[in-house]
C-alpha cells in the first residue's frame, strides 16, 4: 500500500466512535507495522493531517482538515441548497436534520442541524453508519440499479430484502427507518442529486421514536419532499422521484 493510500485509511479511522489515535491504535486498525504506523503518523504530523493531543501520544485530526472540510461544503452547491432544506425543516418541527453523503458502503453526515425540542436525537455529525442499515443510506442506494447494488453488496446474505426495499423507495421516493441505525430512533432520507456535477445527498430528518405521531411525521414527509423536489428542478436532477406519501407502507 501506498503511504498516500495508508494516510486516507488513518483518516477513515476517526469518526464520532473514535476522537483520537495513538500508533498502537493505527498499528491495530489498519494491521501494518508498529515501525510503518509511527512513521506513518509522523509524516501526517508533519503534513499537518495531523496533530498531537497536549504532550501525549494521541493524535487527532489536524487544523488542515478542517480547513478542508469547510472547503469542501463551501464548494458544493447541492449540499449548500440541501442544508436551508434541513435547516427550515429541523427549525419548524424542532427535530435534529442532517445532510448525509455516501462513501461506497457507509453513510455519514457532512452537516448538522441539531434539535430544539426538550427530547431530541443528538447530534451524531461524523458518524459513519452502514448504507443498508439507516434510511439515508437507502434512500441513496436507491438511486443505483439494482444491478449496481449487487456489485456493491455480492456477498450480502440479506441482499435480496435489501432490493425489495429498495425497489420500495424508488416507487415512493423516500425512506424510512424505525430505531434501526440507533435504537429509539426513527429517520426519514431523502435522496437528490445535482444534475451536472453528479454529486448525491441525502435530506434527513431523525426523531425520538414513540413521541411522533402519524400526522406530524407525514408533514415532515412532505417538508423534506418539497424542498427536495424544488432542488431536484433547480440542478436538473433527472432520475428524481417526486416523493409520494403512503401511510399504508411506512416502514420498509
Amino acid at each position: 500500500m501506498s503511504i498516500l493510500h495508508n494516510a486516507a485509511e488513518v483518516l477513515r479511522c476517526f469518526g464520532s466512535d473514535c476522537s483520537e489515535l495513538t500508533v498502537t491504535d493505527a498499528t491495530r486498525r489498519l494491521g501494518i507495522p508498529k515501525a510503518n504506523a509511527s512513521r506513518l503518523l509522523k509524516a501526517m504530523r508533519e503534513a499537518k493531517m495531523l496533530e498531537t493531543i497536549g504532550n501525549s501520544h494521541r493524535h487527532r485530526p489536524g487544523k488542515l482538515m478542517l480547513d478542508l472540510a469547510a472547503a469542501f461544503r463551501r464548494s458544493s452547491v447541492i449540499i449548500g441548497r440541501g442544508g436551508e432544506v434541513v435547516g427550515d425543516v429541523s427549525r419548524r418541527f424542532g427535530h435534529t436534520g442532517y445532510i448525509s453523503v455516501r462513501d461506497g458502503r457507509q453513510v455519514t453526515a457532512v452537516i448538522d442541524f441539531p434539535g430544539t425540542n426538550s427530547l431530541r436525537v443528538v447530534s451524531n455529525i461524523g458518524r459513519r453508519l452502514p448504507a443498508e442499515r439507516s434510511a439515508t443510506g437507502r434512500s441513496l442506494l436507491a438511486r443505483m440499479s439494482d444491478d449496481e447494488v449487487r456489485d456493491l453488496y455480492p456477498e450480502l446474505e440479506t441482499l435480496p430484502d435489501l432490493l425489495g426495499q429498495l425497489s420500495r423507495i424508488r416507487a415512493r421516493g423516500y425512506a424510512v427507518s424505525s430505531q434501526e441505525a440507533t435504537t429509539g430512533v426513527d429517520a426519514i432520507g431523502i435522496a437528490v442529486a445535482d444534475g451536472l456535477t453528479n454529486e448525491e445527498i441525502s435530506l434527513c430528518i431523525v426523531y425520538p421514536h414513540g413521541i411522533v405521531c402519524n400526522d406530524e411525521r407525514d408533514n415532515m414527509v412532505r417538508a423534506l419532499a418539497e424542498g427536495a423536489s424544488q432542488i431536484a428542478k433547480d440542478l436538473g436532477d433527472k432520475s428524481f422521484v417526486a416523493p409520494k406519501l403512503d401511510t399504508k407502507d411506512m416502514l420498509e
